[in-house]
């Protein structure tokens, strides 16, 4: 019994190390011999007074991030959160991570207000979705425009002093394409956003190509599309270079500008989620949490515990009306992912295939955007599942239809 209590207290501490390590690895300074950052792919748009004005003056301060899995994990994030609180020790912050793996700006544009701004108007805002729409949704020109621009414009909108930065992290595809001197679709488009809107960016694939190039880094140091903190800090060290300087300007504290016309006049600035329970079923559907255990494939635990309006045979069929210009759905589609067939105000029905290149073996949450140049107004959409497979099977489990 003693040797059991003695393996038991031992064990039980091991565990409380384990955990003091981690956890001491989270806020830990960043790495030593740092390449030193230039200021050619740092590029300041416009003014920070209001987000310095703010944290001074009322002494606190709602600080953003939304992205993918680099802003949900423990990396450039936490780093940036230190260097605000040294910089402004007297303030207290209220820090937002709206980061979601996989997610792209689309469904960002459509989780904006649910994920953000429910939290209160935003002061210092921080956007990064050029990995995510390059190579999880392979967004177009337009698609890439159309998420980032929603974004930034829903942002602004709920508070025309804030204060955003949006930062590119690179792949190896995107660092290749810059190494060959051209630049990245999904970068370039979110370029065109922030030039619109008078945002500054942090182009830090681009200063990763350049330090490589220098033979000042390399891209095992980085550590990978998901950075390691080596790649990380070199993220954190340009933001806090980009703000160090912005916030050594003087001034009042102004509204941002707002563009008269938007850069794609069918962007997601209006993006939303439309609850579930909106839906007509007609059959075949129902609104529960799906039984997990018995669902072949990977799951993340964020999506394990929501209630989804699920269906998994041929000819299930459901009604929704919604008003706006767009539609979509948000989804999780796994081994088993079907196609949808739409029909939009009695239009011939298309055909939408739910299933992902990374749905193989996971449960990959995505948005997949029915029509997006729809006359505002009110609509009815009617939505079936087609006998027409690319998978093991016909599900769909939707979490939230999407609209404009």
């Amino acid at each position: 019994m003693k040797n059991f209590a003695h393996s038991a207290r031992l064990t039980a501490l091991i565990v409380l190390l384990t955990i003091f390590v981690f956890n001491a690895s989270l806020t830990a300074a960043p790495p030593q011999n740092l390449p030193a950052v230039s200021d050619k792919h740092i590029h300041q748009r416009g003014s920070y007074l209001n987000s310095k004005h703010q944290f001074e003056s009322a002494k606190a301060g709602h600080v953003a991030f939304l992205g993918g899995s680099i802003t949900e994990m423990n990396g450039y994030r936490p780093m940036v959160m230190a260097f605000l609180e040294k910089t402004f020790p007297e303030t207290r912050f209220q820090f937002t991570n709206a980061g979601i793996s996989s997610t792209c700006s689309n469904t960002g544009a459509f989780r904006t207000s649910r994920d953000v701004l429910s939290q209160g108007p935003v002061d210092l805002f921080f956007v990064e979705f050029a990995v995510n729409d390059d190579q999880d949704a392979g967004h177009s020109e337009t698609a890439a425009i159309r998420g980032m621009e929603g974004v930034i414009a829903q942002i602004r909108r709920h508070n025309p002093n804030a204060d955003i930065v949006m930062v590119h992290f690179v792949n190896p595809s995107m660092l290749e394409t810059i190494q060959n001197k051209k630049k990245p679709l999904s970068s370039s488009s979110h370029e065109q956003v922030a030039r619109h809107y008078q945002v500054s960016t942090i182009d830090l694939a681009s200063e990763v190509a350049r330090l490589i190039q220098a033979n000042q880094l390399t891209w095992k140091q980085f550590g990978g599309t998901h950075p390691a903190q080596f790649g990380n800090a070199i993220c954190a060290a340009m933001i806090e270079k980009l703000l160090t300087k912005a916030w050594q300007e003087s001034g009042e504290p102004v509204k941002h500008p707002v563009p008269v016309k938007s850069l794609d006049p069918h962007s997601f600035s209006k993006g939303h989620f439309i609850d579930i329970k909106n839906a007509k079923i007609e059959s075949g559907w129902t609104i529960a949490v799906p039984k997990w255990d018995d669902i072949p494939g990977s799951k993340r635990s964020r999506f394990t515990s929501i209630p989804m309006l699920s269906a998994d045979e041929a000819g299930a069929e459901l009604e929704l009306d919604f008003e706006g210009t767009a539609l979509g759905v948000y989804v999780v589609a796994g081994p088993d992912a079907g196609i949808l067939e739409v029909s939009i105000d009695g239009r011939p029905f298309q055909p939408y295939d739910l299933y992902h290149h990374y749905s193989k073996g996971l449960h990959y949450p995505r948005s997949v955007i029915f029509h997006s140049e729809l006359k505002p107004g009110k609509h009815q959409a009617k939505i079936r599942i087609s006998e027409k497979t690319s998978s093991k099977g016909h599900a769909a489990r939707i979490m939230s239809f999407e609209g404009n």
